[in-house]
């Protein structure tokens, strides 16, 4: 999702947008209902980057929706575990190939029951390059990926992943090209759904109102730069656990608005508090905040390949020295944020405190000097550009002066209005200069930090909006992938991360704590992976 939702963003993955306005409304109905109100939620999101598909969803505004609607083999829980969720069993000898077995009495939101095929289905879809889905490099580890997507020119001889075989309703077997102990973990992510039949008769369509199998269905359709109404879904097998009548998911362009609408009542759930609120929100919002550890990563990221006055390292680590993280986090976060110092955040294990070294400390003397060896930019003019929907302007302002009085340089911070416009513009290649960025993991794995953010596969179909391409670093990858124990995966994937860290693709500033606000009407609730958990929220 996410994500900054991740996973784009993230989030939670891919990439996080962190934010986005319009409406207010949503006062109390006592008419029916537990408690205060008629059952129905509404949470802030961003307008999402695309449709409702999931294979087609990396952030973490649409990552929000696909969570209600559906529901996967795998899960996380309130402690960031994978548990099972629609799987009965996933059993592998060897990493390589795994049995899964489904849970009975899931259905799609039109009736049609969901089997062992309605995933080969969605899969095959999300993999095939021709689709041009987001997630399409998630699907990489399953065995026919490379014949799915033989490159850009070339048309797939085949639409099927010769990897996922439907052995009968109710079991899913899955070949990977190599071992992959991660998988488990992996298929919590939303890409990984079912789909219906319906889906592959019109996507286009389908996207604007979803039909899945989970605990919400949709209400009408997709309302742009609005809103996106659900309603519980009685036939989920786990309904009688979900107090929740129904979701509206408000689209915000502003978080302070947000914010203000939160503490009114007009609005159920704020995921993430701006910085205008963090001052004030605990007195604001008595008990009805949380205030716990975040998967989610902030950087400044470069476009390498696009724009050639970013592609000396030593240039992109002087402005990494030039940042005083310490002081962004204290005094324009006021606590909630936590100096970066790898890019592997601080929840998941592979993590080590300071492994970034010097390259993240702030010393505005070696980082001048690094910047003169380095050649310097262009007109010693340098801009960063970031998504005015998700509560970023103070954050980088502060950034881009402490560059700015460190390297003698003069810099622009420029909003673009949506976290959508920065992406789309970002994903043409339109925009080059430095950008906001972030990441929450799409699942609980050091590699989920790594691959789909940095690799050379994740250029066309992930996150890697800098094009950075290391050999060594896919080598380590694939190493990582094919250990056979996980200690000895996540040492691989430390070596990766060290190669990053020289490299600096993106200046890892800040690792995330999950700030979030909800009103009256909610007495407790659960996020994991930024991402609501709907049987834990309970209502006044």
């Amino acid at each position: 999702m996410r994500g900054a939702k991740s996973a784009k963003w993230v989030a939670i993955a891919a990439v996080v947008a962190l934010g986005a306005t319009a409406c207010g409304g949503g006062g109390d109905d006592t008419s029916s209902g537990k408690g205060k109100g008629n059952g129905v939620v509404s949470v802030e999101i961003g307008e999402p980057q695309n449709s409702l598909v999931p294979t087609n969803t990396y952030e973490t505004e649409g990552g929000q929706v696909i969570n209600a609607l559906f529901t996967g083999l795998t899960k996380l829980d309130a402690d960031n575990k994978v548990v099972n969720a629609m799987a009965q069993s996933i059993e592998t000898k060897d990493n390589k190939v795994w049995t899964i077995k489904l849970k009975s009495g899931y259905t799609f939101h039109n009736g049609e029951k969901v089997t062992a095929q309605s995933f080969v289905d969605a899969w095959n879809y999300g993999a095939n390059q021709t689709n041009a889905q987001q997630t399409n490099p998630l699907f990489s580890h399953i065995q026919g990926y490379s014949d799915l997507n033989p490159g850009e020119g070339k048309k797939p001889k085949t639409d099927k992943l010769s990897g996922l075989k439907a052995v009968d309703d109710s079991t899913l077997q899955v070949t990977l090209s190599g071992a992959f102990s991660a998988f488990p973990s992996q298929l919590s992510f939303t890409a990984f759904v079912p789909l219906p039949k319906a889906f592959f008769k019109d996507p286009k369509g389908f996207g604007e109102a979803p039909i899945g199998n989970g605990p919400f269905q949709m209400k009408g359709k997709f309302k742009h730069n609005e809103e996106i109404d659900t309603t519980k879904y009685d036939k989920y097998p786990d309904a009688s656990k979900i107090e929740v009548k129904g979701v509206n998911f408000k689209v915000y362009s502003n978080l302070d608005t947000a914010y203000k609408d939160v503490v009114a009542g007009n609005l159920d759930t704020l995921l993430t508090i701006p910085t205008s609120g963090l001052p004030t929100y605990h007195k604001d919002l008595p008990g009805r905040y949380i205030d716990e550890a975040d998967s989610a990563v902030g950087y400044i990221g470069f476009p390498i390949k696009y724009n050639k006055a970013f592609q000396n390292a030593d240039l992109r680590k002087a402005i990494s020295m030039a940042i005083d993280r310490k002081t962004i986090a204290s005094k324009i976060f006021l606590g909630s944020r936590t100096p970066a110092d790898d890019y592997i955040s601080p929840i998941i294990d592979g993590y080590r405190k300071g492994a970034c070294g010097d390259a993240c400390t702030y010393n505005p003397t070696k980082a001048k000097e690094l910047y003169k060896q380095s050649g310097g930019l262009p007109g010693n003019t340098l801009e960063i550009g970031y998504n005015a929907d998700g509560g970023h302007k103070e954050w980088v302002e502060a950034a881009s002066n402490q560059i700015q009085q460190a390297l003698g340089v003069k810099v622009t911070a420029k909003p673009f209005e949506q976290f959508q416009t920065i992406l789309n513009d970002l994903d043409a290649k339109k925009y080059q200069g430095a950008f906001r960025m972030a990441w929450s993991m799409d699942y609980p794995d050091a590699e989920d930090y790594l691959r789909p953010v940095f690799s050379k596969e994740a250029i066309a179909n992930g996150s890697n909006y800098s094009g950075y391409v290391n050999e060594d670093f896919e080598k380590l990858l694939v190493q990582g992938d094919q250990a056979p124990t996980h200690e000895e995966a996540v040492k691989k994937y430390q070596a990766a991360d060290d190669i990053l860290l020289k490299d600096m693709p993106y200046i890892p500033v800040y690792f995330y704590t999950l700030n979030t606000g909800f009103s009256d009407k909610i007495k407790s609730m659960k996020i994991a992976g930024h991402q609501i958990l709907w049987d834990t929220v309970k209502l006044s």
